[in-house]
């Protein structure tokens, strides 16, 4: 590991450099997407990587997410390895059938002989006031699509680990950028190094309750874990990091110690991931060793409001943790 091991940058610079380090390291590699060029993207990400790469490997695209996924899919089809990226996760939807219907299913049509070696980078989740249509979760309806992997980082290292593992995966990525992660800061090495796709990691030891939450609701959670120490309750974080493929190994380990589990997520409750991983416990040797019903918190079944008071009801918070917690804690008792 190098002397600059430990200094500490952005999630948003760890993710800059992750693509511009295996664009450097591989040529078959290129960005693709609306204002990723000369302005930069949407969040300033792309910033500067026009001026190293030039304009074939920083590709600015029409306005239509459509065409951008059609023609990464087919790049990735021919050999090259495209990292899509779209403004907001909620454009997504308009490019469905590129990625739902060809992107991940063409590995297994031709019958394990085709590659689509294609990152689809999508900033998501609410609490910037962007609205209904720009803070959206939509990480279900991915896992719920054979040929895809669904990853949702929540510090920067696990981000620049997790998306060169992702570019240089030979089927479809989706990686998930929640956006109030742009700014938040930790310690990343300089030098490439990978995170497997399947692999969870415990953010924080406990004994009382397990807590799984991934992208945005990790600190939260670990916010909320500090709280509750202050009670006598003591809370182990989970991050499953990858949502599919899922490492259930970890889970299992982790609920079968603490014997409660609360799942968090900022999605909607119907529907949404928390709904399936409660199943999975449900159906593992874990069901045994609980001694409390399998709880979730997750946001709520409405579109995501402008109004900043209103937002911020619409999805779990710091307070919001701590309470689920607590009454979990006592359940059982």
């Amino acid at each position: 590991m190098s002397n600059n091991a430990t200094r500490e940058i952005t999630y948003l610079e760890a993710v800059r450099e992750a693509m511009s380090q295996e664009m450097r390291r591989d040529p078959e590699v290129f960005l693709i997407g609306e204002d990723v060029g000369v302005y930069g993207g949407a969040f300033g990400l792309s910033s500067g990587m026009l001026a190293e790469f030039g304009p074939e490997r920083i590709r600015d695209t029409p306005i239509s997410e459509a065409a951008i996924a059609g023609a990464a899919t087919g790049a990735a089809m021919m050999g090259m390895r495209p990292i899509m990226e779209v403004m907001f996760m909620d454009f997504l939807t308009i490019s469905m059938n590129q990625l739902v219907n060809q992107a991940a299913k063409m590995h297994f049509m031709f019958g394990g002989k085709a590659s689509i070696p294609m990152v689809v980078r999508a900033p998501s989740g609410s609490g910037t006031g962007a609205a209904e249509q720009h803070s959206q979760s939509l990480e279900s309806w991915f896992i719920n699509v054979p040929g895809i992997k669904v990853v949702a980082p929540s510090t920067p290292y696990d981000a620049k680990g997790m998306l060169i593992t992702a570019i240089r995966d030979n089927n479809p990525v989706l990686f998930m950028e929640h956006k109030l992660l742009y700014r938040t800061k930790g310690p990343v090495p300089d030098e490439l190094y990978n995170i497997p796709l399947q692999q969870a990691e415990i953010k924080r030891e406990g004994r009382d309750l397990t807590i799984i939450a991934y992208s945005i609701m990790v600190p939260r959670a670990l916010q909320a874990a500090e709280q509750l120490a202050t009670e006598g309750i003591d809370v182990e974080v989970l991050d499953p990091r990858t949502l599919k493929p899922l490492d259930m190994e970890t889970i299992v380990r982790s609920v079968s110690k603490t014997g409660r589990v609360l799942i968090v997520h900022e999605a909607p409750l119907t529907g949404g991931f928390g709904g399936e991983l409660a199943a999975m416990i449900a159906g593992s040797p874990a069901f045994d060793f609980l001694d409390a019903p399998i709880r979730r918190l997750a946001g709520r079944d409405v579109p995501i409001p402008y109004n900043r008071n209103l937002e911020r009801a619409a999805v779990p918070q710091v307070e919001d943790i701590v309470a689920a917690a607590k009454a979990l804690a006592r359940e059982g008792k």
